[in-house]
């Protein structure tokens, strides 16, 4: 092969590779977006090594979902809102760039508060029935006793969540949604960075990525790294492969 030939093939194979990652790009900044769950905050519905995808397109776009999110456009485009109990991955109000997945309680104009345990959204408490299994759940390295509920919110969304046995959050102020914001909680409510707390507060439309749809992979790290692929058939969770999240 002569130097002309040999230029021609390496040309040919750069734009091949800058196609495919421009269709990459696409795929991921309109459509859908792999994100891996690094934290229990969203026990039990997605656990530390869930793999999922999350649809970009389901309330509409905004900067952040394009990679670095470039400052292109304030607003939203073809802005949907978000339903309350949605699984929503959204970028945190602390510093506009890491991806937090919590689930969304609180619609513009919400009140939300804790009382006695229980949640009340703009004074009605929301149903509840327990669920009768003696259950761990995980925070960081520790592993402790939980009461498992299926919650019903006003809308008639139901999902599962988990309280700590000792120790549970009983009783907040009263949070006001402001206009254009959404109110999270984690599904593990004693152990979650959420709304509640002022380095994530309330989140703007704006900082809104996507909606959590489904586990396309999940590897339990307690019992391996995917690198010890060796062990994969001990860490692999084959039962949440193409799971839909609720």
């Amino acid at each position: 092969m002569n130097k002309k030939n040999i230029i021609t093939s390496i040309l040919e194979n750069i734009k091949t590779i800058i196609g495919a990652l421009i269709i990459a790009v696409f795929i991921r900044s309109l459509f859908f977006q792999p994100f891996y769950i690094p934290s229990s905050s969203m026990e039990p519905t997605l656990l530390v090594g869930d793999r999922i995808f999350v649809s970009k397109y389901t309330y509409g776009f905004s900067r952040h979902s394009f990679p670095f999110s470039p400052n292109i456009f304030k607003e939203r485009i073809n802005y949907k809102e978000p339903k309350q109990g949605d699984s929503v991955v959204f970028k945190t109000p602390e510093d506009n760039r890491t991806d937090f997945i919590k689930r969304l309680i609180g619609l513009p104009g919400d009140e939300i508060q804790f009382i006695e345990g229980d949640i009340f959204i703009n004074n009605q408490k929301i149903i509840r029935k327990k669920i009768e299994t003696n259950d761990l759940a995980r925070c960081g390295k520790v592993l402790f006793e939980v009461d498992k509920y299926e919650e019903t919110l006003p809308n008639g969304t139901k999902h599962i969540a988990i309280y700590n046995k000792i120790g549970t959050t009983q009783n907040t102020k009263k949070f006001k949604v402001p206009e254009n914001h959404f109110f999270l909680l984690g599904d593990n409510r004693d152990c979650s960075r959420d709304s509640r707390f002022n380095n994530i507060g309330y989140v703007n439309f704006v900082n809104l990525v996507g909606k959590a749809r489904i586990i396309f992979f999940s590897n339990d790290t307690n019992k391996g790294s995917l690198l010890k692929f060796w062990n994969l058939n001990n860490s692999f969770r084959i039962d949440r492969l193409f799971k839909r999240i609720k």
